[in-house]
């Protein structure tokens, strides 16, 4: 049913449209529309995962409908056009992976599809050498993660005009 892939550049158009409707109809019920405005500014496509091979997507038909991965960067959260970037690279060893930019459609939520693509991003991440991943989750988000066994280590509101709350959710894999 679901055919899942990696990223390549010629999506990102694609990709763009799926955050925007997935950041503006998911987050409703848990932000503020004023929060959901502001998401927009610390949320977004990171092209560095696509140019690392890191970052998978789901389409059916033509429809992208789940985008999602995993990075060995520094980097945390965010787009292209957010700040606090680093794409210094971890170290497997003593540090641990980052699963990043988790994004489904509103029509295909409790599918499989994120599903699918978190278990893609923990296996190709421990593939890496990695044996502990940690996140940054929205309150939309956090219920799914802790389902896939992620734990909060902490919860905190990110930096921005409008502060939005955000959880470090961990797991070992």
């Amino acid at each position: 049913m679901f055919r899942l892939r990696l990223a390549n550049m010629s999506d990102t158009f694609d990709i763009k449209e799926l955050m925007r409707l997935s950041i503006s109809e998911l987050q409703k019920g848990y932000l503020t529309d004023e929060q959901i405005k502001a998401s927009f500014s610390i949320m977004g496509i990171d092209t560095q995962l696509i140019i690392d091979g890191t970052y998978f997507c789901v389409k059916i038909k033509d429809i992208m409908v789940g985008c999602g991965g995993w990075s060995m960067r520094s980097t945390l959260y965010g787009g292209n056009h957010s700040k606090n970037r680093d794409k210094k690279r971890l170290n497997p060893k003593s540090d641990r992976g980052r699963i990043r930019a988790m994004y489904t459609h509103p029509n295909y939520v409790r599918q499989g599809v994120g599903s699918i693509i978190l278990k893609k991003a923990e296996e190709s991440a421990k593939n890496f050498g990695f044996n502990q991943l940690e996140m940054a989750a929205t309150l939309s988000g956090r219920e799914f993660y802790e389902k896939c066994g992620y734990k909060v280590e902490r919860s905190w509101n990110d930096d921005s005009a409008v502060p939005i709350p955000m959880f470090t959710m961990v797991k070992s894999i």
